[in-house]
């Protein structure tokens, strides 16, 4: 299946001006491509423990995509199971006890033998239940962090707006709290909204790609953290890889958006072009702005 990808109104990764130059290095179109390529070639094998909404959306996302996906969670398999899976995900989306200790578990033993975790802190804000679980997993030491504006402000301690698993906080609002995220733990941290926003508190980047459809539909969120995982697990630069990651959704999104009706259509088309979207077509639809 050949894909055109929507025409960009600049270039296709928006370099910044010499005003505005960025203080380090960022992915440009080719380390996009390759990002892809390397994660498609790979296909590695990610371990999720994620919501129950999230379970199928999310395995047929990152098959489409071209990695492995594995719903491993019960406490007594999923830590063993991390040793041979090449990355994790952990979502808070339906918290038990139970699960909580699974959780916990995993994510040391996920440090312990070297692999990059993403940590998905849904609803954060809501209970002092996940204010604590999401407390004690940041201590675990994700690799990544992803959340919309709400989530990531209430994690960083500051006073966020979210309603449940909606944010009511923009992006632009939740910069300053990613960044100081990513600063204290050591972690890369993205913010998803209308723009993405990628931080590790030395190096940024917006994401302009997507489509207004893919909020309308339940999991798209949590199934991205799969995808993140998956280009993470084989790159070396965690921040280019959720770059990538991200901008690659992105632009699947945009594509689905052309051929939808509606939400039930665009998940349709959303899988397609996960599949259809080949490294050449990421770098060339890619819209990402580096400032300084």
């Amino acid at each position: 299946m050949t894909v055109t990808p929507p025409r960009p109104n600049k270039s296709p990764l928006h370099a910044p001006s010499a005003a505005t130059s960025p203080d380090t290095p960022g992915p440009d179109a080719v380390a996009l491509n390759q990002a892809l390529n390397q994660m498609r070639a790979t296909a590695p094998l990610v371990q999720n423990i994620t919501n129950y909404v999230a379970m199928n959306m999310m395995a047929n996302v990152m098959l489409a995509a071209g990695a492995s996906p594995a719903m491993v969670h019960a406490k007594a398999e999923a830590p063993e199971f991390v040793k041979i899976a090449q990355a994790l995900t952990i979502n808070i989306g339906t918290l038990s006890p139970r699960w909580v200790e699974s959780m916990m578990a995993t994510a040391e033993a996920a440090v312990s033998h070297q692999k990059p975790w993403v940590l998905d802190p849904v609803a954060v804000g809501a209970t002092d239940y996940r204010r604590q679980v999401a407390a004690d997993l940041l201590h675990a030491k994700p690799s990544i962090i992803r959340g919309n504006g709400s989530e990531i402000m209430a994690l960083a301690g500051v006073q966020a707006t979210g309603r449940g698993v909606d944010s009511a906080d923009t992006v632009e609002l939740a910069t300053e709290a990613a960044e100081t995220l990513a600063r204290d733990h050591g972690a890369v941290v993205a913010v998803s909204g209308p723009r993405d926003y990628v931080t590790d508190g030395a190096r940024r980047a917006w994401i302009s790609n997507g489509h207004p459809l893919m909020p309308r539909v339940t999991a798209l969120g949590c199934s991205l953290n799969g995808i993140i995982a998956a280009f993470t697990a084989t790159g070396s630069d965690a921040f280019t890889s959720t770059v990538a990651a991200m901008a690659f959704y992105g632009v699947a999104g945009d594509i689905a958006g052309e051929q939808a009706r509606g939400p039930g259509s665009f998940v349709v088309a959303f899988l397609d072009a996960l599949m259809a979207v080949d490294g050449d077509s990421l770098a060339l639809g890619a819209r990402v702005t580096l400032p300084s």
